[in-house]
């Protein structure tokens, strides 16, 4: 039997990872969130955001300071966060402590919670472990440990809660113990 052919399919698998693809949405969902950010401390509507991004910021390759991203993508972000962001602002409400309020939080930190959770609950093509991912890598770009820690835990609950299938696999296995016979 062959081997080769799945050999080099997992090569292609393990090429594709972290591939031009990924660094597209990477870098849409970064500029998601300074749009959203953008438009939290200028009162901008997103309209206006989203084509100074598509036409000034993305560019064209022969600009300098040229950025490629996904530019459907980023801007399916920034409406989604608009067009459910008292569905999305609930559900990031529900896993804050008591004593936070969500205003109370760093704008960007906001900006970074509420395009993660719409993707989770909007964009189910989207695995929840790749959005945990990416948003918390995100995040870190920002701050420190603490508050990428604060991301990875408030999207991990909300993922847990709206994409049970998900997570349901992981950690229902039991650990393998050796049988003791001979």
């Amino acid at each position: 039997m062959d081997s080769e052919p799945t050999n080099k399919k997992l090569q292609k698998v393990k090429q594709n990872k972290g591939g031009p693809h990924s660094k597209l949405r990477r870098r849409a969902r970064l500029s998601a969130v300074q749009a959203l950010y953008q438009m939290d401390i200028s009162g901008n509507a997103s309209k206006a955001v989203i084509f100074e991004f598509l036409n000034h910021r993305f560019g064209h390759e022969e600009e300098v300071g040229y950025v490629a991203a996904d530019e459907a993508f980023f801007e399916d972000i920034v409406k989604g966060v608009i067009e459910f962001q008292d569905e999305v602002d609930a559900e990031i409400t529900l896993h804050l402590s008591e004593n936070w309020k969500l205003s109370r939080l760093d704008k960007t930190l906001r900006a970074l919670l509420r395009a993660g959770c719409y993707e989770i609950l909007r964009r189910p093509d989207v695995p929840a472990p790749v959005i945990l991912d990416q948003y918390v890598s995100i995040s870190a770009d920002f701050f420190d440990v603490k508050q990428a820690g604060f991301v990875n835990g408030a999207l991990d609950k909300i993922a847990k809660k709206i994409r049970k299938a998900e997570f349901s696999l992981q950690g229902s296995a039991k650990p393998f113990a050796p049988s003791s016979g001979g």
